[in-house]
C-alpha cells in the first residue's frame, strides 16, 4: 500500500508564510509527477503547483511569485513554500502524486488534506 501524508497547515495572518510537506510511504520504486491542489468552500479543487520528476514546475497564476514547489526524491517528499499569504489562499490543500511501486505499478494517490487559513 502506498500513501501520502501531509503536514504544515495552520492559521496565519495575511502576509505570513507557511511550508507544507507531503511524504510518500510504501513499497515505492519511484515518483513521477507531484503536485499541490486546493479546495476552498463552495469551489472546485484547483491545481496550485506541480513538479515533474525532472523538477520542471508550473504554477497557478494566482500564486506565481509567492509559492514555490520543490521535491526531495531521497526523502520521497514534496514541499510547498507559501509566502505573502492572502485570505483568498484559505483552503484545504491536497498533495497528489503518481507513485510507482516496486512491482512497477502506477498509482495516482491523494493525501488527506491539510487546512490553511489566512486571516486578514
Amino acid at each position: 500500500q502506498v500513501r501520502l501524508v501531509e503536514s504544515g497547515g495552520g492559521l496565519v495572518q495575511a502576509g505570513g508564510s507557511l511550508r507544507l510537506s507531503c511524504a510518500a510511504s510504501g513499497i515505492i520504486f519511484s515518483i513521477n509527477g507531484m503536485g499541490w491542489y486546493r479546495q476552498a468552500p463552495g469551489k472546485q479543487r484547483e491545481l496550485v503547483a506541480g513538479i515533474t520528476n525532472g523538477s520542471s514546475t508550473n504554477y497557478a497564476d494566482s500564486v506565481k511569485g509567492r509559492f514555490t514547489i520543490s521535491r526531495d526524491n531521497a526523502k520521497l517528499t514534496v514541499y510547498l513554500q507559501m509566502n505573502d499569504l492572502k485570505p483568498e489562499d484559505t483552503a484545504v490543500y491536497y498533495c497528489n502524486a503518481v507513485l510507482v511501486t516496486t512491482l512497477r505499478r502506477e498509482y495516482n494517490v491523494w493525501g488527506q488534506g491539510t487546512q490553511v487559513t489566512v486571516s486578514s
